[in-house]
């Protein structure tokens, strides 16, 4: 079963929102929610990233990079996680300054380490992908000690590079 938490709305409305100058210019909200720690729950991850980015303005413009970070990060929190199977993973996404944060949290207390992949390995190229289309990225211990976040930048896309895709 996959229980998510959300900390807010999935979709945008339906009518445009009418909104004095005051509300207009605060930060959106952050979006947080908990799911299994099992790679099936990849998918869900991605689609909750995707209703998010839709609430958003100018959603679209992150939207590609950031589904393969946040799918390449939430895969490798259930692969390499040393933490009890019963402990969730928690999804995290802000827009900050025009960038968009996305967090996976785990409770395992290993970290990630970045390695350059030789064209005859099948695997260890999700963090490579990380360090190559993140603005910034990095590893962070909880509050609570119990596990770490891993955390990526992500800048927009040029409108320019979207018209042209």
């Amino acid at each position: 079963m996959r229980s998510v938490t959300s900390h807010a709305p999935l979709h945008a409305p339906s009518a445009p929102m009418r909104c004095s100058p005051m509300l207009m210019s605060r930060r959106p909200r952050a979006f947080v929610a908990r799911l299994d720690s099992c790679i099936e729950s990849t998918p869900l991850a991605r689609y909750l990233l995707r209703a998010y980015l839709a609430g958003l303005p100018s959603g679209d413009r992150y939207a590609d990079t950031a589904e393969l970070l946040l799918g390449e990060l939430f895969a490798n929190a259930v692969q390499h996680s040393d933490a009890p199977d019963d402990r969730h993973i928690e999804i995290r996404f802000t827009l900050i300054n025009s960038r968009l944060r996305l967090e996976v949290h785990d409770a395992g207390s290993g970290r990630p380490s970045l390695h350059t992949p030789i064209p005859s390995d099948e695997h260890g190229r999700g963090l490579f992908l990380v360090n190559e289309l993140a603005e910034r990225w990095g590893c962070t211990s909880r509050p609570d000690d119990i596990g770490k976040f891993v955390w990526v930048l992500i800048a927009p896309a040029p409108v320019s590079a979207l018209a042209t895709a």
